[in-house]
């Protein structure tokens, strides 16, 4: 559980922002989030626009956000541009979580593999790409819950801090 944790979820969805259709991978994520005890500072449905997606995420970062969370925009097509927009902010890359997202969803969808999702951190924050379908992000929930709170804690020092 991650009680006192905030987080912030951003779909990336050219159909969903124009309210073509619902954001159903948004609003999963924001539930199993708030399941697994964090507190969603602010939810945003973007186009698949990198410069907007960029900023959304530099913006958490800056407010301290413990995890950014986006859904949305990680496959091949030419819209397809979270992992540009969150590749300029990351500082540590993560590509074992990246790995553990392919590998827990291959089983059901042979197709998972083509997801470029990128994970990292940036200062105080855990940036995750998940798919934006709504099995993938179920699946993506999964794994966080398995890693988050180590990354979490090593972010915040209390893991291979000097003297430990």
């Amino acid at each position: 559980m991650s009680h006192g944790r905030t987080a912030v979820v951003i779909t990336a969805s050219n159909r969903a922002s124009a309210g073509v259709y619902e954001d159903k991978s948004g609003e999963i994520l924001q539930a199993g989030l708030i399941e697994q005890g964090y507190e969603i500072h602010a939810k945003h449905i973007l186009p698949d626009d990198r410069e907007k997606i960029s900023a959304v995420i530099a913006d958490a970062i800056s407010q301290e956000i413990d995890l950014i969370v986006t859904t949305g925009g990680t496959g091949v097509s030419p819209f397809d541009v979270t992992p540009e927009a969150t590749a300029e902010h990351i500082e540590k890359l993560l590509p074992g979580v990246s790995e553990a997202l392919r590998t827990y969803a291959r089983a059901k969808i042979p197709t998972a593999d083509l997801s470029r999702g990128l994970a990292g951190t940036a200062k105080k924050s855990f940036i995750v790409n998940l798919p934006g379908s709504p099995g993938g992000v179920k699946d993506g929930l999964v794994v966080l819950a398995q890693l988050a709170s180590h990354v979490h804690d090593q972010i915040d020092g209390h893991d291979h801090s000097p003297g430990n």
